[in-house]
């Protein structure tokens, strides 16, 4: 195992290793780490007690986190001429039909953080489906990344909306500020991320749902946190 930074081991240093924090201590505490010269993602980590293997256990959702995400979202929009407007005047970065499914065919380069598409783009995205597959980007009714609202989806977006789901383990991993928020910020974007996942929890799941939640930035240790 390679030797972890001094800066690291001076963090881990700060975190008792069996003690489970109240969400505004876990705040302070990743406040008060040995911080890196860029400004580091605050994410939440949660190992949730459901059923992977069971289709009714399945957990997925979305919000808005009331502070956003701290970065401004590249968002390619796919979609017709009676479109284009809308989507570009709510900020997204690409916005196109055919000509933009060519490039991106062309060129295998996906610029963009997320990818919406109006329903009727859907057969045209044929080519490319692949290419976004791959990396997460393609457009799903599941994430309401599918839908004739553009303008409005595109506002969510950089409001700070987010989209979760768990993975093949029953885990749920989401970035949920900076390290530079107030840590009041950093406290509410937890909270609201935390009631988003309850309200997500599968009627079939069984005994307790958050198994451990933890509480880091992208370059420190982890800190348990407690969710009733």
């Amino acid at each position: 195992m390679p030797q972890r930074s001094k800066r690291y081991r001076e963090a881990k240093a700060l975190v008792q290793a069996d003690k489970v924090y109240e969400p505004e201590e876990a705040v302070s505490l990743i406040k008060r780490m040995p911080q890196t010269k860029f400004d580091a993602a605050v994410e939440v980590h949660i190992r949730l007690g459901i059923d992977v293997k069971q289709a009714n256990q399945l957990v997925r959702g979305s919000t808005i986190l009331p502070h956003g995400l701290g970065k401004q979202k590249r968002i390619a929009v796919f979609c017709g001429e009676a479109k284009i407007k809308e989507a570009k005047a709510a900020g997204a970065t690409l916005v196109g039909g055919e000509e933009l499914i060519k490039e991106i065919q062309s060129s295998g380069r996906c610029d963009f953080d997320i990818a919406l598409a109006t329903p009727d783009m859907m057969k045209a995205l044929a080519p490319i489906a692949k290419i976004l597959g791959q990396k997460g980007l393609m457009p799903n009714p599941k994430t309401e990344t599918i839908t004739m609202e553009v303008g409005k989806a595109v506002t969510s977006l950089q409001r700070g909306k987010v989209n979760f789901k768990g993975d093949d383990s029953g885990n749920v991993h989401q970035m949920i500020g900076k390290v530079s928020f107030e840590a009041s910020k950093i406290l509410e974007n937890f909270n609201s991320f935390i009631e988003a996942v309850r309200r997500a929890r599968p009627a079939a799941a069984k005994g307790s749902y958050f198994v451990k939640v933890t509480l880091a930035t992208s370059m420190s240790p982890g800190v348990s946190v407690k969710v009733s």
